[in-house]
């Protein structure tokens, strides 16, 4: 079955690594891999079809005592507190994966969002026990939110790594639509509380499969990074189906060492400061942060949330008259979203690539939005049945989605987790999933009120911000498709700005180095020592594994 799937692959991926490295890597192993640790995306994507259903309920407003006609900012406020949390937990989830490693942290993300979750269900009527339930859970799903795609992408085969880490914005819009349908099918027993406890409690179900992450294995560049080569060899080969000695093992392997020994002869240790340091100093680490926070903004400004939070209100402002009418609406949007997700994941994130798919995306999410702001101003006032270009808009707020499922949904999330160097991988996407939260805060915080004082030009707006961002990707965002993790150096131009700081400044530190290089070195060594072969780290190799056209007897390294 493995084999067949990778043939699928060879099929529907095009790139360069994809024609050159084995078949065997693109196993069941790494597919179930990236399911399994891809749920703490479902962790989020529940929240926001669940919460955008319940506020909809007349039993909810009864029993938590608002209208979110009358009081938006208290919707607003249920709705952005779990963002709250999921800012805070992003930034601190960063350390823990660096001391624990990525799966760990995962699994207690998971509890957390449990708790949270109990919480909710079991408010009846309190809005501190909601408030601090959904604060709890946005503990766990921010906490999810950066450690996720660190973790997929660093265990992913290049070839399909953008697919891979992009099954993390699949599984958020696939827990979004499945609550979707749940608020619909609880829509006909609005009479009761179970209406809004329902779908609350069941957002432990994606909850406590994450916590099943225990069951899965580690990072490998986690444990190259901490010194744990053996580790590293032995989840290689398992996620691969290769022996720990066959050239794509030993070539990955290298590489990470490469890479880790060039970062140790800039900056003694990793603590926080010189990771910092490191970060905004260096040309090239500080246009990848820049380029991060800004893919989280520019993924945020489009007004993606916007929709998500209160589809079920704008359908209404569309002309949709009933609650069940307008959930049964935000169902087909959620639909809509995890098919158009999938397409970009198999079809286009490693075939077409993350560049053009963020720029046709632009342009898609911009004429969509214009579209709907035109139809909002010609219509403005509440309507009690739709007119026929309500219809039109209708399908609009439908194309939207789907094109930004097809880049800026998936794509931001794939390129901030593998374009940082290995040092600072934690940190960047830690602090990426911080912007992305916080704008999410703000957004939430802010578009009840914004749709009310604004009105159709809050549409205009957003669209207006979907085509800065074709800018900001044409200029800014190079390809990466096909590309390993470990010569993201090469591309930002990192590896000279590293060999000229070692010049001026590092010498010393880097011969202090030796010894670390040379254990590394005993190790692999190891695998070379039938034929008394060595590596040797601290040198360039000549030649690398550059796919399986190579000749078996020829030499990976310079001996």
């Amino acid at each position: 079955m493995g084999r067949l799937f990778a043939n699928f692959l060879s099929r529907v991926v095009h790139n360069d690594a994809m024609q050159t490295d084995p078949l065997e890597v693109y196993g069941w192993r790494v597919i179930t891999l990236s399911c399994s640790g891809n749920f703490g995306g479902m962790l989020f994507g529940w929240d926001i079809g669940a919460i955008s259903g319940i506020l909809e309920y007349a039993r909810f407003e009864r029993d938590y005592h608002y209208n979110d006609t009358q009081n938006p900012l208290l919707s607003e406020n249920i709705v952005s507190t779990l963002q709250a949390g999921c800012f805070f937990a992003s930034l601190f989830a960063s350390l823990l994966a660096d001391k624990f490693g990525r799966k760990w942290p995962l699994v207690g993300a998971g509890f957390l969002t449990c708790i949270g979750v109990a919480l909710q269900a079991g408010s009846s009527g309190s809005l501190p026990c909601m408030y601090v339930g959904r604060l709890v859970a946005g503990f766990g799903m921010g906490a999810a939110s950066m450690l996720t795609p660190l973790y997929v992408s660093e265990c992913a085969p290049r070839a399909i790594r953008g697919g891979l880490t992009g099954f993390y914005q699949l599984f958020i819009v696939t827990g979004t639509g499945i609550s979707f349908w749940i608020n619909y099918g609880m829509s006909e027993n609005n009479s009761t509380a179970a209406v809004y406890q329902i779908p609350l409690s069941l957002q432990a179900v994606p909850a406590v499969t994450s916590i099943r992450n225990m069951l899965t294995t580690s990072s490998p560049r986690w444990c190259a990074r901490n010194g744990q080569w053996e580790d590293a060899a032995r989840i290689l080969s398992e996620l691969s189906n290769l022996p720990s000695d066959h050239e794509y093992i030993t070539g990955e392997l290298q590489d990470m060492a490469d890479q880790l020994e060039m970062e140790s002869r800039l900056v003694d240790g990793a603590t926080s400061w010189t990771l910092l340091k490191e970060m905004w100093l260096i040309p090239g680490n500080r246009k990848r942060a820049l380029i991060s926070i800004g893919l989280m903004v520019c993924q945020q400004i489009t007004g993606t949330n916007t929709l998500n939070y209160y589809a079920p209100q704008i359908f209404e402002d569309m002309g949709l008259p009933t609650t069940r009418a307008q959930l049964f609406a935000t169902g087909i949007y959620g639909v809509m979203k995890m098919v158009s997700s999938l397409a970009f994941l198999l079809f286009a994130a490693d075939s077409l690539g993350r560049r053009k798919s963020l720029l046709i995306s632009s342009v898609g999410q911009a004429v969509t939005l214009y579209m709907i702001g035109i139809y909002e101003k010609i219509y403005p006032d509440n309507r009690e049945s739709i007119p026929p270009l309500g219809y039109v808009a209708i399908v609009c707020v439908y194309l939207y989605v789907c094109f930004f499922q097809f880049g800026w949904g998936p794509c931001c999330w794939i390129y901030v987790s593998e374009i940082p160097t290995a040092r600072l991988r934690t940190l960047n996407v830690a602090i990426a999933a911080a912007t992305q939260w916080l704008i999410n805060f703000l957004i939430a915080r802010s578009t009840l009120t914004m749709m009310n004082s604004l009105g159709f030009a809050i549409w205009i707006l957003f669209g207006t911000f979907c085509a800065l961002t074709f800018f900001f990707a044409y200029f800014l965002i190079p390809e990466t498709k096909g590309m390993s993790l470990e010569k993201m150096d090469e591309l930002f131009s990192i590896t000279e700005d590293l060999l000229r700081i070692m010049d001026e400044n590092q010498r010393e530190r880097a011969e202090s180095r030796t010894t670390a290089a040379q254990q590394n070195a005993t190790w692999m060594g190891s695998l070379y020592t039938s034929a008394s072969r060595m590596p040797t780290f601290m040198e360039t190799p000549e030649k690398r594994y550059t796919g399986s056209s190579r000749s078996p007897d020829e030499p990976i390294y310079r001996l």
